[in-house]
């Protein structure tokens, strides 16, 4: 069990790392922006740290997840398909393609931003669905 306390702490410090990205290259939808594109200085740093969030998320997740020997609670599998929901989101919002409009990817952050608060939500308050 105590690798389990460590592996949520990995996991929780994760997940405060990618609030942190999520909030800091949405700076790069608003300021700078070229034609439809965020803007690209600094980039390669916030893509970075957003794929090591997310991969630290997914790791640690699985991880926990076998060491529970996969017995999870029914809210598990919201937060999962929230999980894609902010997945799908950040890349529509970030992908290098011109013909996507700079408010279609505002709006792929925003969605994406509330799919992460929603997954806080079902964490913290871990409804019974059944």
């Amino acid at each position: 069990m105590e690798n389990l306390g460590m592996l949520n702490t990995i996991h929780v410090a994760a997940a405060a790392l990618l609030f942190l990205v999520l909030f800091v290259r949405a700076m790069t939808l608003f300021k700078g922006t070229q034609n439809n594109s965020p803007n690209p200085k600094a980039w390669t740093v916030f893509v970075a740290l957003q794929h090591s969030a997310l991969t630290l998320i997914v790791v640690t997740g699985v991880i926990a997840l076998f060491l529970k020997d996969f017995q999870v609670e029914t809210w598990f599998y919201a937060k999962i398909i929230l999980f894609l929901v902010m997945l799908s989101s950040l890349i529509k919002a970030y992908k290098k393609d011109d013909s996507i409009l700079l408010i279609q990817r505002r709006v792929g952050w925003g969605l994406a931003l509330v799919a992460f608060f929603a997954i806080l939500g079902l964490v913290m308050l871990k409804p019974s669905f059944g």
